[in-house]
């Protein structure tokens, strides 16, 4: 299935031209995209819209438009680096944290902007109104749940009767089957990609490169990162992730090299991975 444009741009900022230097020329981003058969007209619109949605700001410049992105996006594009290049477990303390919420039906909004965001953090419900994450995140929760909720909201740490509990309140918390399945699908679509990786050079490198972080992406916002000792075993999520970190380091150069000739200038790497982390 074809990459949205909009997702491209979200590859393309994340990945590479952010770090090319804080403004971006529409003509950077329009070469950029045609590397994957997306028009000028196309990367206009989405461009366009994605200003309105405040992705970025823009000022003119001659004929040219150049585009810089806001700081709610710069955030939004390190958390997610961060969650995607994150150990795939955490380390166990016996610790859960706990967020539990009351809100009416008059907060139907408030509610699901609550869940979309727990969600995003990492958490998993228990019931609908009770939401766990492995170790100590109380912190973390307070600092994302917003003020004129906070009310309605207990934030607790706490700990179960023992490791089998632990185990029985994750399965219920998170889909670990449908989770497991989907990495093994993963890792199965890319083992051709991980052993050709060290000779594609160019627009080869850059559009595999492109699909593999576009594929792995989601897994971190659906994978809780559980502790070895509460987890189902063996889990594929291993294997996934450093397939994934290896063959995105493999591919780095190549494709980097030919986003600078693309844009017209050097594009430096955005992390230093280690493949065994």
């Amino acid at each position: 299935m074809p990459v949205k444009p909009r997702s491209l741009v979200l590859d393309m900022f994340g990945e590479y031209l952010r770090y090319i230097g804080p403004e971006v020329r529409l003509t950077q981003v329009t070469n950029l995209l045609s590397e994957f058969d997306v028009t000028p007209a196309s990367v206009r619109v989405t461009m366009s819209r994605l200003k309105n949605e405040e992705w970025f700001t823009s000022r003119r410049e001659g004929r040219e438009t150049v585009y810089t992105l806001t700081q709610t996006m710069v955030d939004v594009l390190d958390e997610g680096r961060a969650r995607i290049f994150a150990p795939p477990a955490r380390p166990w303390t016996g610790d859960w944290t706990m967020v539990i919420y009351q809100m009416s039906e008059a907060e139907r909004v408030e509610r699901n902007q609550l869940r979309k965001t727990l969600a995003w953090h990492g958490f998993g419900p228990l019931t609908t109104s009770t939401w766990l994450a492995p170790g100590d995140r109380s912190a973390e929760a307070r600092a994302f749940v917003g003020e004129g909720v906070r009310e309605q909201v207990d934030i607790l740490r706490c700990s179960s009767e023992g490791v089998e509990h632990d185990r029985d309140m994750a399965s219920r918390c998170w889909d670990l089957e449908a989770l497991a399945a989907d990495y093994d699908v993963f890792v199965a679509a890319h083992q051709t990609l991980a052993r050709e990786a060290p000779r594609l050079i160019g627009a080869e490198a850059l559009i595999a490169r492109t699909e593999l972080i576009s594929t792995f992406r989601h897994f971190p916002f659906r994978d809780p990162r559980l502790p070895l000792e509460i987890r189902p075993m063996p889990w594929p999520g291993d294997e996934a992730h450093l397939l994934f970190r290896r063959t995105y380091d493999v591919l780095g150069a190549a494709a980097r090299a030919h986003v600078s000739d693309l844009v017209g200038q050097p594009v430096p790497a955005a992390v230093e991975s280690d493949p065994a982390a």
